[in-house]
């Protein structure tokens, strides 16, 4: 559904992205994860025929995006980073005067987006935009980008404005879009949004593409060369532990965290049998988004 080939930008001899090459399944919500100036936006600019890419190509739909940018723009949905509206419109208004760009029926229009306002908790507010929350001026975005029903749709941040309810509601509506098919580009840096929302994650630094994959293929990679970090807690005083494969531990008086060169649970649970001493808790701790995101970056030498 969305697929790039060797996506580049570069602005006043800067490259913004390098060389990208992505496809993203249909009916997939791929988490587009990186720090802020990493490429992000500039990608989905390009994807989204805003901007001309300096060289490469990228396809919505096998729709080739720089040849027939029109046709691009029927399919797609965009909520960008900073949505914008006109101040003097309430919400009904402004979403009207988008919507009649895609030469829709004035009654199937209300309809749209009555339900749209509805499924972003804006139905019935007559207060005028300009003096909206920038958490509504943010759901009012989401709104615009699904008026044409799109089967592609690109999210930008979506979540950086919004309060703890804000969040848990463009979740579940992500899940929604998804649940019908919808293919989502959800491009952010809060690494907990992606791993609750994502099946794929695509990981970029300075604007090239260093991991990309499911959660567990991409945290299974990165581990591959790492330690396994194990935690040990006993109803008493900890036991002094030694192993071949053990590459570093930290002890707390009833507590170690043993970073080994693979799983030697079983090994660990039979030496603190021996010295008779009760285990608590004898687990793997396994790395978060936010290890596999900084792994990455660091390995690149990015930010």
């Amino acid at each position: 559904m969305i697929r790039t080939e060797e996506l580049t930008k570069e602005y006043n001899g800067n490259i913004a992205v390098d060389r990208l090459d992505l496809e993203v399944k249909p009916g997939t919500v791929f988490g587009f994860l990186g720090p802020n100036g990493a490429g992000k936006t500039t990608t989905i600019l390009m994807l989204t025929g805003m901007i001309e890419p300096t060289s490469g190509r990228s396809f919505i739909n096998d729709v080739d995006v720089r040849e027939d940018p029109l046709e691009v723009k029927k399919i797609i949905g965009l909520l960008p980073e900073g949505v914008g509206f006109y101040d003097h419109l309430n919400g009904f208004q402004n979403l009207d005067y988008f919507a009649s760009f895609y030469n829709m029926e004035k009654e199937k229009r209300k309809e749209r987006i009555d339900s749209l306002l509805l499924m972003v908790g804006l139905y019935g507010i007559e207060q005028k935009v300009g003096g909206y929350s920038r958490g509504m001026t943010q759901r009012l975005g989401l709104a615009q980008a699904l008026l044409n029903d799109p089967a592609v749709i690109f999210l930008d941040e979506p979540t950086s404005n919004l309060d703890p309810q804000g969040v848990l509601q463009m979740r579940e509506t992500i899940k929604k879009l998804s649940d019908e098919g919808k293919t989502i580009f959800f491009s952010s840096h809060v690494l907990s949004e992606v791993s609750q929302v994502c099946d794929t994650v695509g990981i970029i630094s300075e604007g090239r593409l260093v991991e990309c994959g499911g959660l567990e293929e991409i945290k299974k990679k990165l581990n591959a060369e790492k330690t396994v970090r194990i935690i040990v807690e006993t109803s008493t005083k900890m036991p002094n532990l030694e192993h071949k494969d053990i590459v570093k531990t930290e002890y707390f008086e009833n507590r170690v965290i043993i970073d080994a060169k693979y799983d030697i649970r079983e090994a660990i649970s039979k030496m603190i049998y021996e010295e008779e001493v009760l285990i608590l808790e004898l687990r793997i701790e396994e790395s978060s988004l936010e290890d596999i995101f900084m792994k990455s970056i660091y390995d690149t030498g990015g930010d």
